[in-house]
């Protein structure tokens, strides 16, 4: 009798999670600034890879972190390397579409502590008091590894560091 509710509770468990789970396969987290900048300042803080640990959250956490651009930094194909925490954490963002002054998409290819490949989408837009500077952010995964990020709690901790880098971006823009 114990067994079968231990069973019964158990399959109960992994029924939940794979429900929730499935509402993680695909993370959509936007996030936005405004800066007291004009807008080309603001697109080029973002488009030059260089720049990016002026304002990465990344760095902050893990200030022993190396990086290295590659490619012609600021255009179409430019990646930015890194590895942290003792070799823990390793990947690449690339540059993969350029808007002058309005639109820059990336591609990140994470291949440590986990596998993921998602993409960051910046706009940049006029406002009346300088640039608003929004962040779209984009992960797919499937199912086993969204049940994963539901166990670990991962889409909060993302939310968090997309948040910190966009403060930070706006403290290294004013």
């Amino acid at each position: 009798m114990v067994l079968t509710v231990i069973i019964v509770a158990v399959i109960g468990l992994l029924a939940f999670g794979l429900y929730k789970a499935n509402s993680l396969k695909k993370i959509n987290i936007k996030k936005s600034v405004v800066v007291n900048v004009d807008k080309e300042t603001a697109f080029n803080m973002v488009r030059y890879l260089e720049n990016f640990p002026k304002w990465s959250p990344f760095l902050e956490q893990d200030p022993s972190q190396n990086y290295q651009v590659k490619g012609v930094d600021g255009e179409v194909g430019a990646q930015y390397h890194w590895e942290g925490n003792g070799g823990k954490d390793l990947g690449y963002q690339e540059i993969k579409i350029i808007k002058p002054n309005s639109y820059i998409k990336m591609m990140c290819d994470i291949q440590k502590p986990f596998v993921a490949k998602p993409t960051f989408e910046y706009s940049f837009e006029k406002v009346s008091n300088g640039t608003k500077i929004n962040q779209d952010f984009n992960l797919q995964s499937g199912l086993v590894d969204s049940f994963f990020m539901w166990v670990f709690g991962a889409k909060k901790e993302m939310e968090m560091t997309n948040e910190r880098g966009m403060e930070l971006l706006k403290e290294a823009l004013n």
